[in-house]
């Protein structure tokens, strides 16, 4: 396959990953990486820093446009961050001493996780108005904007938050995903955000969290510019085009659709990782 062919096949599946990636919240990591693998015999590690660089690309800018409009807890962002920093470089470390099926595996256990997350109904946590004793503490309760005015909410269980978040940051700089499954249990379920502030502040951090394993996988040479860049433009185009068709647009059946689609990339990342094909 010529250089300019592989280009285009990267670039128009990145687009596609991106487009379809900000409809359903899920991002273009769990495309982006078996098109290169699978498809494209790409290493699973150089898969996983092309993807890693698209995560800070679409994160970066989609969080503006939400902490400009007030939804976005910066607070809790940074707070939660601390987790996710720190574990995303352990994650990345580790990368390097897994076997490449391994690595395969997991990621399809977390796609199946993400699929099945993607077509629960999530739970309004609106009308939470009790507060935890640390989310006091360090001032992480807040407001978001609604057509009546600023709603105001309350954040439980700080501490089962930090060590789900210190677990997604894991799995984001292993994988090169933004673990945004993983984040909304820790923010919705466990620390009863509203829905809407905790999938815009996990995106908040998910660049942060990304920045801090790219580093990482920079450092090991596997951020290979050819791969990365057009993942990056694709991701980052269709995102944008995404979040435009969002405002309009009834996600819930291409939610299934796409969970579909997930599960079976997921399981042939299973797969491929258990015969020792990647």
């Amino acid at each position: 396959m010529s250089v300019l062919l592989f280009t285009i096949i990267v670039l128009a599946g990145a687009f596609l990953a991106g487009l379809v990636g900000s409809l359903t919240g899920l991002g273009g990591g769990v495309i982006i990486i078996p098109l290169l693998t699978l498809a494209l015999g790409v290493d699973i590690h150089y898969a996983i820093g092309a993807s890693i660089v698209s995560v800070i690309a679409t994160s970066s800018g989609s969080a503006a446009a939400y902490v400009k409009e007030g939804i976005t807890n910066i607070r809790i962002g940074m707070f939660l961050e601390v987790a996710t920093t720190v574990s995303a470089v352990i994650g990345a470390v580790i990368t390097v001493y897994l076997n490449p099926g391994f690595i395969a595996v997991v990621f399809g256990l977390i796609l199946l996780f993400s699929a099945a997350m993607m077509v629960i109904k999530k739970v309004d946590r609106s009308d939470n108005d009790t507060s935890g004793k640390l989310a006091v503490f360090f001032k992480l309760n807040g407001t978001y904007p609604t057509e009546n005015g600023p709603k105001n909410y309350a954040v439980h269980r700080v501490a089962g938050g930090f060590v789900m978040m210190f677990f997604a940051g894991i799995i984001s700089g292993l994988l090169g995903i933004g673990s945004g499954a993983l984040k909304v249990i820790a923010m919705d379920n466990i620390m009863r955000i509203p829905f809407k502030v905790s999938t815009t502040t996990s995106n908040f951090m998910m660049g942060v969290t990304a920045a801090a394993s790219a580093i990482v996988y920079l450092h090991r040479g596997q951020i290979d510019p050819g791969i990365a860049m057009p993942v990056t433009i694709g991701v980052l185009t269709g995102a944008t085009i995404g979040s435009k068709i969002l405002v309009r647009a009834k996600t819930d059946k291409l939610k299934v659709v796409f969970a579909v689609v997930v599960t079976f990339l997921a399981l042939q990342m299973i797969y491929n990782g258990l015969s020792g094909k990647l």
